[in-house]
């Protein structure tokens, strides 16, 4: 395995007397998709949000390529602009098009020129499957298209790792597999990825590795065909078996 890129060591997140993650200890390494999964309220999310810094650590360390998340100002907006990130909701501009959504952050943050990140931008939406939708407004598309379109934007800003945090979670079921289509495309193509998802399916076909989190802490991690097959924990294994029968 080449040098890791995302190290987690001995992270705690205290709200208030509430401990949201206990011990996280979890290296990605360069090309790696880590699916994320639990039970809600386990802090998959959480532990999501601390990579890019949406949420502050209590104690413990994230390094991403070798160096500490730098705690604000600039370092850290460049930190976030190497890390992108999915949400549940799509967070799209609404009076924006698509196209200037897209290219907002390689403008302003990267210092791309008009032209130039306009070619890269619709190079994206192609990728995503949303070419012709790029001089539409957000609320004109779907919300699996709009998705599509959060992807193309986190990856304009050419990132180092994808977080997806539930993101097919905001979306009607049929659309739920053009999103996912589109990150096992990326998950092929060697993306570094770390995903929370409810999407048994997905863990499977794209996981190298799967977390399982309880309670705020990582219980077991696993390839995917060893972890849905043969769970060594009972936790894992009460979860799995509630996901079968339903």
């Amino acid at each position: 395995m080449a040098e890791p890129l995302v190290v987690m060591e001995d992270v705690q997140k205290h709200y208030g007397d509430f401990h949201a993650l206990k011990d996280i200890d979890l290296t990605v390494h360069r090309g790696e998709v880590v699916v994320v999964i639990g039970p809600s309220g386990s802090g998959k999310s959480t532990l999501c949000r601390t990579i890019n810094r949406l949420e502050t650590i209590t104690s413990g360390s994230i390094r991403i390529d070798g160096a500490e998340l730098p705690k604000e100002g600039k370092a850290l907006a460049d930190l976030r602009a190497e890390v992108g990130m999915v949400f549940q909701s799509f967070n799209l501009f609404a009076h924006l098009t698509i196209l200037e959504n897209v290219t907002l952050g390689p403008i302003k943050v990267r210092g791309l020129k008009k032209a130039d990140a306009e070619k890269e931008a619709r190079a994206l939406l192609e990728r995503v499957g949303v070419g012709h939708q790029a001089e539409k407004l957000p609320a004109q598309l779907s919300g699996g298209q709009q998705q599509r379109v959060a992807i193309a934007r986190a990856l304009a800003m050419r990132p180092k790792v994808m977080l997806f945090d539930e993101p097919t979670s905001a979306l009607d079921p049929e659309m739920i597999n053009e999103v996912l289509d589109v990150m096992i495309s990326l998950a092929k193509d060697g993306m570094t990825m770390i995903v929370v998802t409810h999407e048994m399916g997905f863990a499977r076909k794209a996981a190298n590795r799967v977390v399982f989190m309880s309670d705020g802490q990582i219980v077991e991690e696993a390839p995917p065909e060893q972890f849905f097959t043969n769970p060594r924990s009972e936790r894992a294994k009460d979860f799995l078996s509630k996901l079968i029968t339903h």
